[in-house]
């Protein structure tokens, strides 16, 4: 449900394409705040507009000197899918061709050694008792196995309630995650155990619909908190971090589970085009294409078996492209 309110000549075609959006699926939260902002730039500089011009899209998507290139990319493509929507119901709409501005180029995953998860680990069990944060020293742990263990994107693990973690089944109920689509996700027994311990602690009378990770307040711990523990941790293991926006990031830790199953069941001879869907279904992808990418990124990253995938499936490894983050 988007509670955003529009005021200027284009609030009605805005709303009704976040309508048409979150219809079909897509949670279009971020795009809608972006909309509410060119809905502002428009009642300053368009205030009598009626039509998409080219004047607008270009003014709009000119680089702020403070943003990113990538930040102007994105600003662009959300722009030209709405005037793709105003030209499909009739109104008069300039659309910004694909690729009109230069894209950075896009950042490649870091897959983690196993020395390096072994070290990251570590660094997570000496995490210290924090006054602001009550739980954190027995959080960290668990989070951060948990999202590389069960391939999880991050938001999914933070909000994980209570009654969403089936410990007599060792089950992870996902819910309304990316495309608004919920999945089942087993979890290692050793996993299963940890978090048994961790519930005891954390959660001594277990309210199903409590955060399974809660921060002060009950709230569920931020992507920011993750994010700067992370950080932290990285440092602790002496695991080279080039800065912001280049990684490694927490987001490739899930890529990392992704490339190490199709690793495994490359060396173990398993019939990767069976076992693909598998992959497909445990991570929540929509498309067969982003799990596919993971065999080229195998590949690249474990060239040992690089003739041995692309011999065998020559037709689905695709070419090796970065990704953006959280994409996948």
């Amino acid at each position: 449900m988007n509670n955003i309110i529009y005021e200027s000549t284009f609030k009605n075609h805005i709303k009704s394409y976040i309508d048409l959006k979150q219809a079909v699926g897509y949670k279009y939260k971020t795009e809608a705040n972006h909309l509410k902002r060119f809905d502002r730039f428009v009642i300053e500089n368009f205030p009598l507009e009626t039509s998409l011009t080219k004047e607008i899209v270009l003014n709009w998507c000119s680089k702020k000197s403070y943003e990113a290139q990538a930040n102007q990319c994105s600003r662009a493509s959300i722009i030209r899918q709405f005037g793709k929507h105003l030209d499909s119901i009739g109104v008069a709409a300039y659309i910004i061709p694909q690729g009109y501005f230069p894209s950075e180029k896009q950042y490649v995953p870091h897959i983690y050694t196993n020395d390096e998860l072994t070290r990251f680990f570590a660094q997570t069990e000496k995490c210290c008792y924090c006054r602001e944060f009550p739980y954190r020293h027995l959080i960290m742990p668990v989070l951060f196995r948990m999202i590389y263990t069960c391939g999880l994107r991050a938001s999914e693990a933070r909000l994980l309630k209570v009654g969403d973690v089936d410990l007599e089944n060792g089950i992870l109920n996902i819910h309304h995650s990316k495309m608004d689509n919920s999945r089942l996700v087993p979890m290692s027994d050793s996993l299963s155990k940890r978090c048994c311990q961790y519930l005891k602690r954390v959660h001594s009378f277990p309210v199903p619909q409590d955060y399974f990770f809660p921060a002060l307040g009950g709230k569920p711990i931020t992507l920011g908190n993750i994010y700067k523990n992370f950080r932290k941790f990285l440092w602790q293991a002496d695991i080279s971090h080039n800065g912001r926006g280049h990684g490694p990031r927490v987001h490739d830790f899930r890529h990392a589970f992704a490339v190490h199953c199709l690793k495994k069941w490359g060396e173990q001879e398993k019939d990767l085009a069976a076992f693909l869907p598998v992959l497909k279904t445990y991570m929540g992808h929509e498309s067969f294409d982003e799990t596919a990418y993971y065999l080229r990124l195998t590949a690249d990253v474990f060239p040992e078996i690089t003739l041995k995938l692309e011999t065998r499936y020559p037709e689905i490894i695709p070419e090796l492209e970065g990704v953006s983050d959280e994409t996948y």
